[in-house]
């Protein structure tokens, strides 16, 4: 009976600590895990990001089923105004105040240099999914900082070395005059004169100009044969509208969009955008899965899913999962658990994310239809190809991140 009795007490005892084993690894610190997603609300870049990144989020959020590791998930949402002191001032404040795990931006490249900088000095996971600078994964690279859905690179290669083979070798650019803009209008350089083009100049124009007539004066009297203009949002869709104003494309120039979005082809009309070439990681109407979500998306925002707003959906998604299965909110376990695992949903195929935090995924070179091709509202693009990751980021060896191992 005491032998009996003395291995019952052992037996219970592995259970115990077994159990207890099993709710210390389920750590979460607080009451929630609390995610931030701060977006440009109101100005020049709102309807590629905007309040349509929070639905995405949000939408994540929902699918996995508003709880992980038995604790409510939060989502807190802010417009950063493309100001840096604005988003640091936010971020700071959700940091101290809120306990936020993770932060996600959209748009603004100077604001997401500045939050992956704070997510390296508090400890957070941060995730860049909408802004274009390469800097986040060289060198401002960061353990924490995940690069997600595009960078200048990867839109440079794609739509400069298409429209340079076409014969566009002599380029001018347009371009916004902060972060995103120098980076777009270097990669695109470097990717025209690697193919034995040339850069004519460039003429650099304030965030938010309403008045593109200066610059596009000066890219029409370059002599070029491309304008590529390295901008986005609403300047990107006002310098195209000046440019048929001041008739470069009828007096023989080529406007290179080199970030181009679903909802900057609805601003401007097929009629006026039919023709441009852009690249992008992600379109609606690709297939049966890329549709579904955009649906679901549209019945809740009233548009289709731009790459930003669909890259929002799966990054919160992958952290959750990273979450779930690490059993904790740790930045660095979860960041770790991220790189480790592809991301194969309808955004990503075999997406995987590096050292540096790039996130490797199939980008996408696509051409405005005419009018006349298109069969209903939102069907502007056709695919003409894939760009696999590989070769549509910068190579690790060429990388000046000092994450990556050479």
């Amino acid at each position: 009976m005491m032998k009996k009795t003395l291995t019952t007490m052992a037996l219970a005892a592995c259970v115990s600590l077994s159990a207890l084993t099993a709710s210390s690894a389920q750590t979460v610190s607080g009451d929630e895990v609390t995610i931030g997603a701060i977006v440009d609300m109101s100005g020049v870049y709102s309807a590629n990001g905007g309040q349509g990144a929070v639905v995405g989020a949000q939408m994540a959020i929902d699918d996995f089923g508003g709880t992980v590791l038995g604790k409510p998930i939060r989502l807190l949402s802010s417009n950063y105004q493309n100001k840096v002191d604005v988003t640091n001032t936010i971020v700071r404040s959700w940091i101290d105040n809120d306990n936020v795990d993770m932060v996600i931006e959209s748009t603004d490249s100077a604001s997401a240099l500045a939050i992956q900088a704070l997510g390296k000095d508090r400890n957070r996971l941060t995730i860049a999914a909408g802004s274009a600078t390469t800097a986040l994964t060289n060198d401002a690279c960061t353990p924490l900082g995940i690069h997600y859905v595009y960078d200048t690179y990867a839109l440079a290669n794609g739509t400069g070395n298409a429209i340079l083979r076409e014969g566009g070798d002599s380029w001018y650019f347009v371009t916004a005059d902060y972060a995103f803009g120098h980076s777009l209008e270097r990669d695109t350089g470097n990717a025209v004169t690697q193919g034995g083009g040339t850069i004519l100049g460039a003429a650099r124009h304030p965030l938010g100009t309403a008045d593109f007539s200066s610059f596009l004066l000066q890219a029409q009297s370059s002599g070029s044969k491309v304008v590529g203009l390295a901008n986005a949002g609403a300047d990107f869709s006002n310098a195209v509208k000046q440019a048929a104003e001041f008739g470069i494309v009828q007096a023989g120039q080529q406007i290179a969009g080199m970030l181009v979005f679903l909802t900057d082809i609805k601003a401007l009309g097929l009629e006026t955008a039919q023709g441009l070439t852009f690249t992008t990681g992600f379109y609606w109407d690709l297939n049966d899965e890329t549709r579904a979500f955009a649906e679901r998306f549209f019945e809740r925002h009233n548009a289709m899913p731009t790459m930003i707003q669909a890259g929002f959906y799966s990054a919160v998604t992958h952290y959750l999962k990273g979450v779930e299965a690490t059993g904790t909110d740790d930045s660095a376990t979860v960041r770790k658990w991220m790189g480790e695992n592809k991301i194969n949903d309808f955004f990503a195929k075999d997406g995987y994310i590096r050292e540096d935090g790039r996130m490797i995924h199939t980008m996408y070179l696509a051409k405005v239809k005419a009018p006349e091709e298109s069969k209903r509202d939102w069907d502007f693009a056709t695919i003409l190809s894939e760009i696999p990751g590989e070769d549509a980021y910068l190579k690790p060896e060429n990388s000046t991140c000092s994450l990556l191992k050479k």
